[in-house]
């Protein structure tokens, strides 16, 4: 059988692996500009192919030219733009990140990019301030503010996050005049988590395991269904998940569970998200408790911590590109 090597490349980076033979995979190089100053891209727009004026769920939005100053308002954007080659000029900090700062795994892609934050009442004030050329966000976070927004630079919607995450990046590519580069992208890394799918069918006998994705936040524990942002990715692996976490509902893409419900968490495969203050979650409580110490992936040494910011939060596909390295090292695929 042939050996397939699955790392990641580094905070920040795109790629892992990619098959270049059926003997073997070599890594990819990151495709974004770590160098690009604030306001300019380094996969370039066409600027002929501007102005273009989008048809959005907000109404039609002109953009004159290809945007170089770029705010963006959540954190499914930023990595939607900086995996396109763009430094923006101003983004949001991860309301889950209660230590602040911008996501770890695009540090070196947001440096000198304005917090204008909190996401969920950013500072328009900030914003003007930037200048900037193009604002994108989604309406499930900033619809009230939309018009002040526009008001600002033309303000491009999606309908919401997580989930829609491929559409959205679509979306985000023709906004910035990128639409063949972010589908050459996503193109990529299906190709990428089909290959990881394959690796890990093969060294499991023809069987793919089963995967639960566990989240610990300030409140109910939770969850993930097969039609959130990490269900998705998950899918595209080609890994199966417990009835207790398929949905085909957009409105349902998380399931509160108690301490004694949290065997709807068995799996061959548990990830575990966990905000970065893990004392304000009861993730003690509940991986102490005998249902959760009964379960076999507990048991197997196969209940796997992941960071939060790019199982939860990232939402594209550098994040995505994190999660694949992830899963190829708990499934020893190397």
């Amino acid at each position: 059988m042939s050996t397939r090597r699955f790392r990641s490349r580094g905070l920040g980076r795109i790629g892992i692996a990619t098959l270049v033979a059926a003997v073997g995979l070599s890594c990819l190089a990151a495709c974004g500009n770590d160098t690009a100053s604030t306001d300019s891209t380094a996969s370039a727009a066409d600027s002929t192919s501007f102005p273009r004026t989008l048809d959005t769920l907000m109404g039609k939005v002109t953009i004159p030219h290809a945007p170089k100053r770029v705010v963006v308002l959540d954190t499914a954007e930023l990595d939607s733009v900086t995996m396109l080659g763009i430094k923006p000029v101003g983004a949001v900090i991860p309301h889950t990140k209660t230590k602040g700062g911008f996501p770890e795994y695009l540090a070196d892609k947001v440096d000198g990019a304005t917090d204008v934050g909190p996401l969920l009442e950013p500072n328009l004030e900030r914003i003007a301030s930037l200048k900037p050329d193009l604002i994108l966000s989604s309406k499930v976070r900033h619809e009230k503010i939309y018009g002040k927004l526009s008001g600002i630079a033309p303000t491009v919607f999606t309908e919401t996050t997580g989930g829609p995450w491929k559409a959205n990046l679509a979306v985000h590519g023709k906004a910035l005049g990128l639409e063949q580069q972010a589908a050459d992208a996503l193109t990529s890394y299906e190709g990428r988590a089909r290959t990881l799918g394959d690796a890990i069918k093969a060294k499991n006998n023809g069987t793919l395991p089963t995967a639960s994705v566990v989240r610990f936040l300030a409140g109910p524990t939770r969850l993930y269904q097969s039609n959130s942002f990490s269900g998705v990715v998950l899918a595209d692996i080609g890994l199966r998940r417990p009835a207790s976490q398929v949905s085909t509902d957009p409105a349902k893409t998380m399931k509160d569970v108690s301490a004694e419900q949290i065997d709807q968490a068995d799996a061959d495969l548990i990830f575990i998200a966990t905000i970065d203050d893990p004392g304000k979650t009861e993730k003690g409580p509940v991986t102490t408790s005998p249902v959760w110490c009964d379960l076999p992936a507990v048991k197997n040494g196969k209940a796997i911590d992941v960071l939060d910011e790019t199982w939860m939060s990232g939402i594209g596909i550098q994040a995505a590109d994190q999660m694949l390295a992830d899963v190829a090292k708990a499934t020893g695929v190397k």
